[in-house]
């Protein structure tokens, strides 16, 4: 038997207390896979966080570089992991050993709202349910291709992959995969005819020479072939899942290909966690205090309860704490629903005296924050949950930096500037939205790519790097369109250099 500072298992003051909120858990309603909890470590609790929780995960110095950064914030007291679990079936959850007792309840208290979220909301329906056997498997054919091919070569080819990782549809899995698009070409054997001038059969040899008929003949041909090369577009409508084009249409050997199917999987993986920030910690958040409050705490805990949740739903300055936005939220429309205050003639009532008393007695609220946790995604939350009283209530405003003052000052308490906001920042997750237009671009075999500029221009400091992974990719030079500094533009990286056109001066790229 392991030494109890080694073992993984709960100590058993603690595994009877697992028992009892997971017990709690199910009668207040949470619907959950089995979920099993691991003791462990502070550095080793930071070695899984930085393997994206998955400890079986496959090499690479970006995970020891996060691993570095966790452990620096946690000896000098800047950030501290207090729960970590995976959505997984059965799910898995790691305590840190040097936590309190109280702190290791109220984790406990989350994963379980966690769990409920990965199993129920339809954000993770399409997700990979045995991702920790898949991890191990992708772990697995990494290090045969290291052994083949070499660490430096290996490496070198997943850190092109993995700057790209974002590019993809988060959305693609409820569509199914799109067909494989193939360039679209002429029929291979067109007949080339030549217009001859009418003549007698004995003057046709004279009005019609053979040797011009030729030189005819082979312009008809270079015509045709310019044609044909300028039919070879593809694909037919712009392409959101740039790795999946990249899969079906890069120049790659077996290998890079497999590797690039392993990044496109993980980051399909991981895209709802991003999609549904607020409403999954808002969830958990929303469980947990309830629980502690209502069933688990006893009188000598709950101050250091009380601590604990106040220094989780702290608000920084200059940033949403998504936590506290998701549980206030969650309670928001749990009283509103309670209450009746929704609905055509809630929306139509302009008597602020009626709606600060405005009580129907309908008491849906439960019914309907357990039907919001399922359908939403967190741009739907906000969209449709998101009201004036809230943002009041909240205290919520928009920020600009001032540059005569200096410092970051506040721009707006309105609604819709503050709702515009936030809706901004988790578009596509807060990354920019870019496309395939084109694989064969002026009918070289470039590739082309638009950015849709939705108000922010492209950071030029990744830019650079980005399209030099993209080109090594594509083994061709690769092509942006965006608009910088309200300008169009295109920037283009031949593998070697970028450069920068304006896009008024291009005439190719219609044609």
């Amino acid at each position: 038997m392991l030494p109890a500072y080694l073992s993984t298992q709960l100590p058993d003051h603690l595994e009877e207390a697992r028992i009892k909120i997971e017990a709690i858990a199910e009668e207040m309603g949470l619907d959950f896979f089995e979920t099993r909890f691991l003791m462990v470590d502070f550095d080793n609790l930071n070695e899984i966080a930085a393997y994206g929780g998955f400890p079986t995960r496959y090499p690479h110095w970006r995970h020891g570089m996060q691993f570095e950064g966790l452990i620096k914030g946690y000896e000098y007291g800047l950030s501290k992991i207090y729960e970590l679990v995976i959505n997984n079936d059965p799910c898995y959850a790691y305590l840190m050993r040097s936590n309190d007792d109280v702190s290791q309840k109220m984790v406990m208290a989350h994963v379980f709202g966690h769990c409920d979220f990965f199993k129920n909301n339809l954000a993770f329906s399409k997700t990979e349910r045995n991702m920790m056997n898949q991890m191990a498997n992708h772990a697995s054919r990494i290090r045969s291709y290291v052994d083949r091919y070499g660490e430096n070569r290996v490496e070198r080819f997943i850190d092109a992959c993995l700057s790209l990782e974002n590019l993809i549809d988060p959305y693609l899995p409820f569509r199914g995969e799109p067909k494989k698009d193939e360039p679209v070409r002429e029929d291979e054997t067109t007949h080339i005819d030549i217009q001859k001038i009418e003549a007698k059969d004995y003057m046709d040899s004279y009005i019609n020479p053979p040797q011009v008929l030729e030189q005819k003949l082979e312009q008809a041909r270079v015509d045709h072939e310019k044609a044909k090369q300028a039919a070879i577009r593809f694909p037919e409508e712009p392409a959101k899942d740039v790795l999946l084009f990249l899969l079906n249409h890069a120049p790659l050997r077996r290998w890079q290909r497999d590797i690039l199917s392993i990044i496109r999987d993980e980051a399909y993986y991981f895209a709802p966690q991003g999609m549904t920030k607020i409403m999954n910690e808002g969830w958990a958040s929303y469980w947990h205090s309830r629980m502690m409050t209502e069933r688990i705490c006893d009188d000598s805990e709950i101050i250091d309860f009380a601590a604990l949740h106040a220094g989780t739903m702290a608000m920084g300055r200059n940033q949403i704490n998504p936590y506290k936005l998701g549980l206030e939220l969650y309670r928001d429309i749990e009283r509103r629903w309670n209450m009746g205050q929704h609905g055509p003639e809630w929306e139509a009532c302009d008597d602020m005296e009626r709606k600060a008393n405005w009580d129907t007695g309908e008491m849906k609220g439960q019914q309907k924050i357990f039907e919001v946790r399922k359908l939403y995604d967190d741009i739907g939350f906000i969209s449709e949950f998101l009201t004036p009283e809230f943002c009041a209530e909240q205290k919520l405003f928009t920020f600009e930096h001032n540059p005569r003052a200096g410092e970051y000052q506040i721009a707006s308490r309105g609604f819709e500037q503050i709702k515009e906001k936030l809706l901004f920042q988790l578009t596509n997750m807060g990354q920019p939205v870019i496309t395939v237009i084109d694989g064969n671009y002026q009918n070289r075999g470039e590739l082309l790519l638009l950015h849709d500029h939705i108000g922010m221009d492209l950071d030029e400091r990744y830019i650079d790097s980005t399209m030099k992974n993209l080109s090594l990719l594509w083994s061709r030079p690769v092509n942006l369109q965006t608009i910088q500094e309200e300008e169009e533009v295109i920037y283009s990286h031949d593998g070697e250099s970028l450069t920068l056109r304006d896009k008024a001066m291009e005439t190719a790229i219609e044609g």
